[in-house]
């Protein structure tokens, strides 16, 4: 058998080798969660001794960037760019929704582990990094547009900030029950809300978009 035939064999073994390990943490990370995930438990999965794993990845930050691109590349984010077609921001932003719920809720159990316990894994929060960098690139798409005062711009990044959160939908669709084309309704409101201000008035009044009601008269019309 030739050398390079033999070198490109051993190679491919390799590479298979690693990609079992991958896959076998990845399965972990969705079943148990990153923080329960052993290189024991990694190496039975993928059928190998611990010391493959290790001589694979020497170390959490190795395994952890390999598996979050893995995962990123078979779990790929909504494209932010097919959105700037939508003039609109309104529209823009509910249509990113719509596609964030959808993605949202395929992957809710691997995404749900990873945020529990990612805070604890500072290798896992490094992996986690272009995530963190796809979102802000979203932030970026879905702030362009919006007629609105300088001085309320940063309500407007807070509010869309946290439209985007995984956390809010699945506060809103998991926990309160409300359809995701509601959910999204509902959130559009909140950010255009932002943008053109409400609150409550030193008067004691309810400040909102088109909306003014004066709580002292309520109370006196009360029988």
């Amino acid at each position: 058998m030739p050398r390079k035939y033999r070198l490109k064999r051993r190679a491919e073994k390799q590479e298979a080798t690693r990609r079992r390990i991958i896959e076998a943490v990845v399965e972990l990370h969705e079943t148990v969660g990153p923080a329960q995930t052993t290189i024991s438990a990694v190496a039975e999965r993928a059928g190998v001794q611990r010391v493959t794993v290790y001589r694979h990845f020497p170390d959490e930050a190795s395994l952890y960037r390999a598996c979050a691109a893995h995962w990123r590349a078979e779990h790929p984010l909504p494209d932010p760019e097919a959105w700037c077609t939508i003039t609109d921001p309104r529209e823009r932003l509910r249509r990113a929704l719509i596609e964030l719920a959808a993605y949202y809720e395929h992957n809710e159990q691997m995404l749900a582990n990873v945020q529990r316990d990612a805070p604890f894994i500072p290798a896992l929060l490094e992996a986690l990094g272009p995530v963190s960098e796809a979102l802000a690139h979203m932030h970026q798409v879905l702030s362009a547009g919006w007629e609105i005062d300088p001085e309320r711009e940063p309500l407007l990044r807070g509010a869309l900030a946290h439209a985007l959160a995984f956390t809010t939908w699945r506060s809103l669709v998991r926990e309160q029950g409300i359809p995701p084309d509601q959910a999204a309704d509902l959130l559009v409101c909140l950010v255009d809300c932002a943008r053109r201000g409400g609150g409550t008035q030193a008067d004691g009044r309810i400040r909102e978009p088109g909306l003014r009601m004066d709580l002292d008269a309520d109370r006196k019309a009360d029988p």
